[in-house]
């Protein structure tokens, strides 16, 4: 038998409906799998209720946490791989992991590290009369977390503490102490890998329902390593912090294993994104930042020598902005480099009679309101790179169909609004297949076809394939 996942206050704890599981442990409504694991997507008040809750019904769990450097390891240490994936339970540690997340599309809910998740724990501890067993670091500092805790939580019952310096002559004697303690929750804080291997090689002859490995968790709370102020742990960057006062000690650690973390984030994006190549908006989103970003680092001198050519020619602006409509028809203002004069507006109602585009929308391969300048920079789409910012903006996507004129959209014909279910890019099928050469009513079957089978290898290969649309310069005009 199981306990449901449902949200626990003080007054529901009791309540707790049962159901039928194969398993044995708690159903959690929501995981995300990421790096080959189930992790938890919960609250920390959510975890510490459900994890009391198991422990007062005598639920057998074993629950650990999975961080940038365990990921790290798991990569490296096949015994541990094996313990990490013996837990019922493995809960996301750090602001690595939630960008990870982010990239294949599966965002916790919240950051559940053990430093923040322990004071809640013990809350609801003594809220319920269940007692905590604290084992692992130096001589006394179990002891000063422990005292620590009982000063700030009224009525937390402490059944008993040890340190981690133990020999194996010793350990039979230990595992005797944590059962006779009658202990509810056991906190094991050896680190990674040790404490994950000891718990499974030691699971079947510890009678404590509920059993965590908790990493360093002592030392934060028995006084011997100080947080970092809320500010800085707000935004992810405790680990800053921590690097910034041991630099010798954690230098391989935070950067050298950033790094490697990074390669194994991204590898793992890939691979989810091949395996599964379904439109996932979150991978969309953080490839166009990132590959935004990028070519306006990369093309910052032709941006400055374009502004320059534009700006000598005619001392007009630089910029034009025009209101285009894009995703469920919302309008924002999209960049280009100016390629007309500045009076192209109030010209254009004259030449629409010579449109050489049939459809809606207007195009001429001779437009005399585009400068010398302007035919250069359209020839090879050089005056759409500003588009880039509404990229990081959020306004665009590197890939999508091409955002359509307010004036376009009011003709629509019902069929024509598909188009806007997406996101506007700046390439798409018919931007890399003959620009303005392809009518419009193709491009419309072109858009709708790219929106019903996007995904990260298709726009990789649309990417791909602007180059030479854009060095050949068919349909540019």
């Amino acid at each position: 038998m199981s306990y449901s996942a449902i949200t626990l206050d003080a007054a529901a704890y009791e309540r707790i409906s049962m159901e039928e599981a194969t398993d044995g442990v708690l159903c959690w409504t929501e995981k995300a799998k990421l790096f080959g694991l189930p992790l938890v997507s919960s609250t920390k008040t959510e975890v510490a209720a459900q994890l009391v809750a198991a422990a007062a019904r005598g639920q057998r769990l074993i629950v650990n946490f999975a961080n940038a450097h365990c990921i790290n390891t798991l990569k490296a240490d096949k015994t541990y791989a094996s313990a990490l994936r013996a837990s019922d339970l493995i809960l996301p540690d750090g602001s690595g992991m939630r960008i990870a997340s982010k990239l294949v599309d599966q965002p916790f809910k919240e950051n559940l590290n053990g430093t923040d998740l322990f004071p809640e724990i013990c809350h609801e501890a003594a809220q319920h009369g269940q007692s905590i067993f604290l084992l692992g670091g130096a001589p006394d500092v179990a002891e000063d977390a422990a005292r620590t805790m009982q000063g700030r939580v009224k009525g937390l019952e402490i059944a008993g503490c040890a340190d981690g310096f133990f020999t194996d002559e010793e350990e039979d004697g230990l595992i005797d102490l944590i059962n006779g303690s009658g202990a509810a929750i056991l906190m094991v804080g050896f680190g990674v890998p040790l404490q994950e291997k000891w718990i499974v090689r030691n699971r079947h002859r510890l009678n404590v329902p509920v059993v965590m490995g908790v990493g360093g968790l002592f030392d934060y709370y028995s006084g011997r390593i100080p947080r970092a102020p809320h500010a800085i742990r707000a935004v992810g960057c405790e680990w800053a912090w921590r690097l910034a006062m041991e630099p010798r000690r954690l230098a391989r650690r935070y950067i050298a294993g950033n790094i490697v973390f990074l390669a194994h984030t991204l590898h793992n994006a890939w691979t989810e994104t091949v395996a599964k190549p379904v439109f996932s908006p979150a991978t969309k989103r953080s490839l166009d930042i990132f590959g935004a970003f990028m070519a306006i680092m990369m093309l910052l001198p032709l941006f400055l020598l374009v502004a320059l050519a534009i700006k000598l020619e005619d001392r007009g602006p630089v910029f034009f902005k025009q209101l285009r409509i894009g995703e469920h028809g919302r309008s924002f203002p999209m960049y280009k480099f100016r390629s007309m004069y500045t009076d192209s507006e109030e010209r254009r109602a004259a030449l629409l009679k010579d449109s050489e585009r049939d459809g809606i929308c207007f195009k001429m391969r001779n437009d005399p309101r585009i400068t010398k300048t302007g035919k250069f920079i359209r020839r090879f789409s050089i005056d759409e790179l500003p588009q880039l910012l509404n990229v990081l903006f959020g306004h665009m996507s590197l890939v999508g169909p091409r955002p359509a004129l307010g004036s376009e959209v009011s003709v629509y014909q019902k069929s024509a609004y598909r188009r806007l279910g997406g996101k506007p890019g700046i390439t798409c099928i018919w931007q890399v297949s003959g620009r303005a050469e392809i009518p419009f009513q193709k491009q419309l079957a072109m858009d709708v076809a790219y929106l019903k089978n996007r995904g990260i290898i298709t726009d990789l290969w649309l990417l791909i394939r602007t180059i030479p649309a854009v060095l050949t310069g068919r349909g540019a005009y």
